[in-house]
């Protein structure tokens, strides 16, 4: 199986963004994407909110690119900002869902990242085993990728989410973490082994990234998926890099 996970960054980068999604449709089962936008015209009602640049229809636009694909959205702010997946349509999808993680009162901070965050999950099958692919975009607070109490809380979140899973997990996406975070090291005390890591990455932001920090994207698997390939990708479709996984189970 193939997976591809990106920070779609809401568009911006459009056309390289669909250069790249049609170069890889055919070989990839599986695309998480953060940051996606789902029919959000004339819905930016929140001062703190505005459309500097993002394709409000993307998921549409994607679901066009993609069209041996699922396109299945979850969002976390109203109900145009948040996760997708699009699987494509001959891998067994057992159950979908999300679930949310972290919960903010206020929205002022929305156009920033500043919301609720939930993590989106399918469920399949690969040689008669059961494997989850889960997808998230962590919570952003304005100081940082460090540790706090509302990411340790959290990662305390996804943990126990997890604990309900059958068989292998793949968890991956914009996590908004250093590498040396507690909240980080919580999900892999749970059983994962952090690609990242293990292969020396040593950023996931492309050029259009302007400040210091090179980490936020991460995939972690549990020990019963087989590693075939893992690379972070160099294209320049969003400020995150695209990471790519092959495996089996």
């Amino acid at each position: 199986m193939k997976l591809i996970s990106l920070n779609v960054w809401g568009g911006r980068v459009q056309a390289e963004l669909s250069s790249f999604l049609k170069e890889h449709e055919r070989d990839t089962d599986i695309f998480c994407f953060q940051e996606m936008y789902h029919r959000a015209d004339g819905k930016f009602s929140n001062a703190k909110w505005k459309d500097d640049g993002i394709h409000s229809q993307l998921f549409d636009h994607v679901a066009g690119l993609l069209p041996n694909h699922t396109g299945i959205f979850y969002p976390h702010f109203e109900d145009f900002w948040g996760l997708a997946m699009f699987v494509k349509k001959d891998v067994p999808l057992l159950g979908e869902g999300d679930k949310f993680v972290h919960h903010m009162e206020s929205i002022e901070v929305a156009r920033l990242g500043g919301t609720s965050k939930n993590i989106q999950y399918v469920i399949s099958e690969i040689n008669g085993k059961k494997i989850s692919i889960v997808n998230f975009h962590g919570l952003w607070n304005g100081k940082g990728k460090t540790d706090s109490e509302s990411r340790i809380a959290q990662s305390n979140e996804i943990i126990a989410f997890l604990k309900e899973l059958e068989g292998e997990i793949v968890l991956c996406g914009d996590f908004n973490l250093r590498p040396d975070t507690e909240s980080l090291k919580m999900i892999e005390d749970f059983g994962f082994k952090n690609l990242i890591k293990e292969y020396g990455v040593a950023s996931t932001r492309t050029s259009h990234y302007k400040k210091e920090e090179r980490f936020a994207d991460y995939m972690l698997v549990t020990k019963g998926i087989q590693v075939k390939d893992f690379k972070v990708l160099p294209d320049e479709v969003s400020d995150h890099n695209a990471m790519y996984l092959e495996f089996e189970i």
